[in-house]
Order: C-alpha cells, then structure tokens, then sequence
C-alpha cells in the first residue's frame, strides 16, 4: 500500500491497482474529475516525488505533458509513496452519489440535433446534487451515457437534460428514434467536479460550446440566489456553436445580471455577433483575468486551448474549472 500526499498537505492511502482518484474518494478526499475514463484532462495533477503506474491509456494528455510529469489519477495508481500537485477541493462535501430509477417526463426538440429530456424519480427518492454535476443515465440493454444536469435543484424531483444526437451512437439511436413518455430508466450520480467554488468579489467567466450550456444554465440560475456578501463582481457568458440553431436557448433572458456573447463558427453573411471560437472571443474582449475564475464545459480542443490562452493572459493559478465532453466511451458525454 502506498501513500499519496497533496500539495495541500492532504494524505491518503492507496491500494495496489486502485486508481489514486478512487482512493481518494474513498478517504473522503476530493479532487477533480469528470470523465473518469483517461479521455478528458479533468483530474490531471503533476507527479512532484515517487513512482505511479498506469492503469490504462491516459488519452488526455500530450506527449509533452507526460515528459513534464503529469498524469490522470483516474487511470493512475502508484507503486510507492507519491507526492502529487493536484487542487483539493478541501470542505466542499460532495453528494451521496446514488443508483435511482426515474421515468421520462417529457421530450422536445430544442434543435434538429438536441432534444431536451425532463426526467421525473419518485416521489420518496432523495437525491442531491450541486448545480453543474453530471448523471450517468443507464437505458436500454445496460446502455450508459454521461449528461449535464441543466437543472438548479431537485426540489421538483425532475431533473433536466439536453441531449444531443451522436452519429451512429447507440444511445442517441435510442433518445431520438425510441425514447417515449414514462419509459423506466436508472440513473447513478451526481458526479463531477464542475460546480462553483468561490464567488465573492470575483469577476465569472462562462466558456461553453454546444450542450456545454446545460451545466452553465444550472450554475446561472444559482447566482441570483447568493448571499450578497457572495455575489461575484460580474458574470460574463460566452458561448459557441457553429450555425445560430445551435444557440437552442435564451441565455440572455435568463434573471440574473450577466453578459451574454453568442458566438458563432460557420455563421453566414447575415450573422452580426462574434465569430470565431470563444476563447479567441473572449480574449479578443481584453478582459482583466487577475480577478477572474473562468468555467469552460464543451469539447475537450476548446477546453485545453481556453486553459492555455487564459493562463497566458493573466489568469491565476488554479482558477480555472472545466467539464470536458468526450463521446464514443462507456462513461463519456454526448
């Protein structure tokens, strides 16, 4: 067994062929992650003394971070003690993490490829979550998919998706050409990391592509609700798409005083906002990031080019949160 120090100071043991992640949680020791695959660079930290070993193929990260000493402790497990540079998420106590079964409440098209799906868990079922956490929804045949919540709360007991269609996936087969109305369903969470942490005096960045939005609309509808001695001192929202369908919902009608840039990829003549990608749009504002955090949730290429970018126009160490959407895995996103 070997032990597993945080540059916090935080320690746990370990288990051979456990991955450090896992080991952690078992501990009550919260680091980040989202895909729990090695598919996404969620949970990366650095390996600052000891030896680690690979469960299997850390697919989010480069050959250059390799070489530098970073790993995925989702797939990493250690051969000895280590010491590992990684953000602990400290007294932020993250929800029981459950097996329910729910039923589909309703169905609508947001847009030719994204359909929006409420689904309504029993009356007795208690189940929390933070706003901007996944769900693993288990469908037909043991199928298993990753989804954002764009719900704030489950006070209703319905919780809201967006899905959008994957071609040829086999769980996109089933939402958009077999899913009905109160079809029995499971779902297992809430997971991820991505989810506010602190707030008070700091100016919000929103980085989301695609269905991304979903687990921003969460943590939007949350913002007016702080106490004012938390309330961020400004909450700016970009988020990108390629042809104006895939803007699917109104951010900028949404309660709350935030700023909305739509920004589009493929627009036509006729498009007046941004083009472009939202990192290149969001430096392209000049922003001062010396007080920011900045929240990115879409794919992974825009994910790892915004957390380049930012890092480089001043944003501060470890103020940077992400939720990367990986498709094609048993656990990923789409």
């Amino acid at each position: 067994m070997a032990e597993i120090i945080l540059s916090s100071g935080t320690r746990f043991e370990v288990q051979p062929g456990a991955s450090i992640l896992d080991a952690a949680a078992k501990a009550n020791v919260f680091m980040p992650y989202s895909c729990k695959s090695g598919r996404c660079s969620t949970c990366k930290c650095k390996v600052l003394e000891g030896e680690t070993t690979a469960l299997q193929a850390e697919i989010g990260l480069s050959a250059e971070e390799r070489a530098q000493g970073w790993i995925l402790s989702c797939v990493r497990s250690a051969s000895a003690d280590v010491v590992l540079e990684s953000e602990d998420l400290g007294g932020i106590e993250l929800p029981v993490v459950k097996t329910l079964p729910c039923r589909i409440s309703s169905l609508e098209k947001l847009a030719p490829d994204v359909l929006r799906v409420i689904l309504r868990m029993p009356p007795t079922a208690e189940f929390n979550f933070l706003p901007g956490q996944y769900i693993d929804v288990i469908g037909p045949e043991g199928l298993r998919r990753s989804y954002s919540l764009a719900s704030a709360d489950a006070g209703s007991k319905t919780l809201e998706l967006h899905i959008r269609a994957v071609e040829g996936g086999s769980m996109s087969a089933y939402w958009f050409g077999q899913a009905k109305v109160n079809d029995l369903i499971r779902l297992n969470g809430p997971l991820g990391t991505f989810f506010l942490r602190q707030t008070a005096g700091l100016d919000l960045v929103f980085l989301a592509t695609g269905t991304g939005i979903a687990p921003v609309k969460a943590i939007l509808e949350t913002i007016p609700g702080l106490a004012s001695e938390q309330r961020p001192k400004s909450v700016t929202v970009l988020w990108g798409g390629r042809v104006p369908t895939d803007l699917y919902i109104d951010i900028e009608a949404m309660s709350g005083d935030h700023r909305y840039v739509p920004v589009l990829s493929r627009a036509d003549h006729g498009w007046t906002g941004k083009r472009g990608y939202v990192q290149d749009v969001l430096l392209g504002l000049q922003p001062d990031l010396t007080n920011a955090s900045v929240y990115a949730c879409g794919s992974d290429a825009m994910i790892r080019s915004a957390q380049d970018r930012v890092a480089s126009a001043g944003l501060p160490a470890n103020r940077f949160y992400s939720d990367a959407f990986v498709c094609s895995a048993p656990n990923s996103a789409n």
